[in-house]
């Protein structure tokens, strides 16, 4: 009798247990409902969109409500009842026009609230100290003259007229960020930016963005003259002795290609490989350091002869049949065989490694955006993060990657995009278009 009771009293305390665990997970839970918006705010301009995230994992929601208040005013942007199946997760787009509301510049108050269908109705709040805003930001240009060469590099100076969260320059579908600095002692924006190599005088729209934290976005024209610039064009011919010699390397590390014929290797490696690689030295540009690193004259491999320029357009035949192209976007300079790459100038490591058609490869920040690139590298001798001085050892040429022969291929990129090293080889041009730009006063 007594076993009895004590088995009944058992199944008694794991029917309550089961009970307690159902109740406090459902209708009788004591969590409050999330909240989270996609991003910080601080300022609405002319038009906002938040996506909030509404949550409550247990009892679910019950409503939610959206609502913005100023001179005592509350105007409600959003108001849901989950009245269906227990909503356990909601995902609510508010768009906010200030205008079409009537709120006037100034301060105001974001409210979100959420309730959950608990016995207890748990309720969490988020208020949010907002301004209004209408007024774009205007940009005072402090360099008037830019004369740029195609496929080369422009340095611009300019200020705004309030903080902005964004800004820089757009030519035709790329942008290059601008960096917050100071000139003459006070605050200005600069930005480094590239032409395309087919830019012309006239026909290639150049822009200077600015964003403010309400979303506000204006932009100016920026005053140029775009030089004339000719480019090399040459043929190569692949011979079945380069592409046997070369082709396994890259198969070795793509297993993409493996069991693929040399030449249909090459085809991929100069086309979506190239592509590939291309992307990937954008995304390792995307960070730099902000603030100028370099200092003078760009360094020239020394006792070097250059084997291809910047912009030489390159034709691939195979027994008479053309099978791709390309654009060099360097200059390739050969010395003696496993020579010493230095450092062109100050800076930091951003990257050391394979990559691709680069071969062994050594990026370089030298800021706002700036950065040089050493490819077909026998050996690397620099670390990713190390400080570097112009004329450090960084490596040793090779020819790894899509090189015939040993050399160096020396690479410029300005907002991620490659430019004519030439010009930075040269103290007369980096004095007239970067060193009297940053000399201005104002």
């Amino acid at each position: 009798m007594k076993t009895y009771r004590l088995h009944i009293i058992g199944v008694l305390i794991v029917l309550l247990a089961g009970f307690g665990f159902w109740f406090f997970n459902s209708w009788g839970a004591l969590e409050k409902p999330t909240i989270q918006l996609d991003q910080d705010l601080a300022a609405i301009g002319r038009s906002k969109t938040l996506n909030i995230a509404f949550a409550d994992l247990k009892s679910g929601l019950r409503n939610s409500t959206v609502a913005i208040v100023q001179d005592n005013q509350t105007r409600v942007l959003s108001s849901l009842n989950y009245t269906d199946a227990v909503t356990r997760e909601s995902n609510v787009s508010v768009t906010i026009d200030p205008a079409a509301i009537k709120l006037h510049e100034g301060p105001a108050t974001l409210n979100i609230s959420a309730t959950d269908n608990s016995l207890w109705k748990n309720e969490t709040t988020v208020s949010i100290q907002v301004n209004i805003d209408f007024i774009p930001p205007q940009i005072f240009l402090l360099t008037a003259t830019n004369n740029i060469n195609p496929g080369g590099t422009c340095v611009i100076l300019y200020r705004t007229s309030k903080p902005v969260i964004s800004s820089g320059v757009r030519v035709e579908n790329n942008f290059s960020r601008g960096y917050a600095t100071m000139v003459s002692d006070k605050p200005c924006i600069i930005s480094y930016f590239s032409l395309p190599m087919d830019a012309k005088h006239g026909g290639t729209a150049i822009k200077v963005i600015a964003r403010d934290q309400g979303g506000n976005e204006t932009s100016i024209a920026l005053p140029n003259l775009i030089r004339n610039k000719k480019f090399r064009s040459d043929k190569m011919n692949l011979s079945d002795n380069f592409l046997q010699q070369k082709m396994p390397e890259f198969q070795s590390h793509s297993p993409v290609l493996q069991g693929k014929t040399p030449l249909d290797t090459f085809i991929y490696v100069n086309g979506k490989m190239r592509e590939e690689n291309d992307n990937a030295i954008q995304d390792i540009c995307r960070t730099s350091m902000p603030r100028q690193l370099w200092e003078g004259t760009f360094l020239r491999m020394k006792n070097a002869s250059p084997m291809a320029l910047f912009g030489d357009k390159r034709k691939y035949q195979y027994q008479g049949k053309v099978i791709g192209e390309s654009v060099h976007m360097g200059v390739d300079l050969a010395s003696t065989t496993n020579a010493p790459v230095e450092a062109a100038n100050h800076g930091v490591v951003a990257s050391v490694g394979y990559i691709g058609i680069y071969g062994n490869c050594v990026l370089i920040d030298h800021g706002f955006g700036f950065f040089t690139l050493y490819g077909h590298l026998n050996s690397i001798d620099a670390k990713k993060g190390q400080q570097v001085r112009k004329g450090d050892v960084i490596g040793h040429t090779g020819s790894s990657g899509l090189a015939g022969g040993d050399h160096l291929h020396f690479g410029m990129i300005v907002g991620g995009q490659f430019v004519n090293p030439q010009e930075w080889w040269d103290a007369h041009w980096i004095e007239d278009n970067v060193v009297k730009k940053l000399a201005v006063s104002f």
